[in-house]
């Protein structure tokens, strides 16, 4: 019991080991060397090629976080300092009134003691006196 396509191979062979050739079914060599890729490799280069365009994704968007951390440090930076600039110029602003207060307890120190030699003259005036 033969097939179909096996009688239809058989009659076309010249002699046991050759077959016939037709002008019809010509092909060149290298449509006959052409390697037709299997299900398997296909997917495989699909998965090849997804690949390359995530890993380039990835690296796309590496470079896009590092600029964006580049920039917040630069603003932490300037925050930093400007938060530093008015730090500063607050503790100055203590710095100045506590100065100022420094003053008025030194000058209200001064009047104290002229009290207290007034009112030690005064009363040895009035320990003459008596």
């Amino acid at each position: 019991m033969t097939t179909p396509e096996y009688d239809w191979l058989w009659g076309k062979r010249v002699n046991d080991n050759v077959l016939e050739s037709s002008q019809e079914n010509t092909r060149s060599i290298e449509e006959h060397l052409q390697v037709i890729p299997s299900e398997l490799e296909i997917i495989k280069q699909d998965f090849e090629k997804r690949r390359s365009e995530d890993l380039l994704e990835s690296r796309n968007k590496k470079v896009e976080l590092r600029a964006q951390v580049a920039e917040l440090e630069r603003s932490l930076h300037q925050y930093s300092n400007r938060n530093s600039t008015i730090e500063l110029k607050t503790r100055l602003n203590k710095i100045e009134e506590m100065k100022r207060k420094i003053k008025e307890l030194e000058i209200a120190h001064q009047n104290c003691e002229l009290r207290v030699e007034l009112l030690k003259t005064n009363n040895e005036h009035w320990k003459e006196q008596l």
